[in-house]
């Protein structure tokens, strides 16, 4: 009897489903993140990480959010934690997160790590490259147990992303400054995604050499690197005024063939599937500035 007692209890430890293992994730520090289940509360200390939350599927898990969260429109209802470089720890803390989603170029990281003090997991991402807001799409889903959606958003963007590639392979180089802001007058290094974005284009990042995101310059070196083409942003959808403080600079290549752009910064400063839309217009302004060389 105790021997049929045994294999019937043996037989039925093996029906039982398997102890639920860890989910673990690397984040782009090389950090190891470990939760026990997906998460169902998750703060995102940066628009661009709620942005892609929602792309990934995992919009409604989001609980907090930062100052500037306005994309998708949901976003808007998400409480606010502060602004992505001044957080309040208080705040997030007491929104219970089962993760926090960090930045590691845009937030006050000494905060971040008084938050990892405190007892919350936070995983920290960085993506420098076109290709790695596929790989953030992922890992989002991942860490949120929306896998189905995160995977199939990253697989739209990377097909995309290489149409975009294909088509503007092999063009004639253009010279780029990438304009950021005005006072200081701010730009990108090789380091930052949209420096990526311009590679893409056919550009050449005429500050790629620098090693910061957003290195601020002179307007000497400017001059010195006469850039064929000067694509600005500013606050919105409006042309910046200061764009067109370029104009008195009459032997710069930009103002002599009327190279002077805009984009929009939420399609091409955030880090989400939305930069293919700025791409997509920085590859059209880097045509007309080629159609503006003049003729051999």
């Amino acid at each position: 009897m105790k021997r049929r007692h045994c294999w019937a209890l043996a037989a039925a430890l093996t029906l039982l489903p398997p102890a639920h293992a860890d989910l673990v994730v690397k984040d782009d520090t090389g950090r190891e993140v470990r939760l026990k289940a997906p998460a169902q509360r998750i703060v995102a200390l940066a628009p661009h990480i709620a942005e892609s939350l929602f792309a990934a599927g995992a919009g409604s898990k989001l609980v907090g959010t930062v100052d500037y969260s306005d994309y998708p429109p949901e976003a808007k209802k998400v409480p606010r934690v502060g602004g992505y470089s001044r957080l309040d720890l208080e705040a997030i803390a007491a929104l219970q997160p089962d993760i926090v989603l960090a930045w590691e170029s845009g937030n006050n990281m000494p905060q971040v790590d008084k938050l990892r003090a405190l007892g919350l997991t936070v995983h920290v991402s960085q993506p420098n490259k076109m290709e790695n807001v596929a790989d953030q799409l992922e890992r989002l889903g991942r860490l949120a147990g929306t896998e189905a959606s995160a995977n199939a958003a990253a697989e739209r963007f990377r097909k995309r992303l290489a149409g975009l590639r294909a088509a503007n392979a092999n063009k004639p180089k253009v010279r780029v400054f990438y304009q950021i802001w005005k006072a200081p007058l701010t730009t990108v290094g090789g380091p930052q995604i949209i420096s990526d974005a311009i590679t893409l284009c056919g550009g050449e990042n005429v500050f790629g050499h620098l090693p910061k995101m957003a290195p601020t310059v002179t307007v000497e070196a400017v001059l010195e690197a006469d850039p064929e083409a000067i694509v600005a942003t500013g606050m919105g959808d409006a042309k910046p005024e200061w764009l067109h403080d370029w104009d008195k600079w009459t032997r710069l290549t930009a103002v002599k063939r009327n190279n002077l752009f805009h984009i929009n910064p939420d399609i091409m400063q955030r880090h989400t599937p939305r930069i293919l839309d700025g791409a997509e217009k920085l590859c059209a302004h880097l045509d007309v500035a080629r159609s503006h060389r003049p003729a051999k």
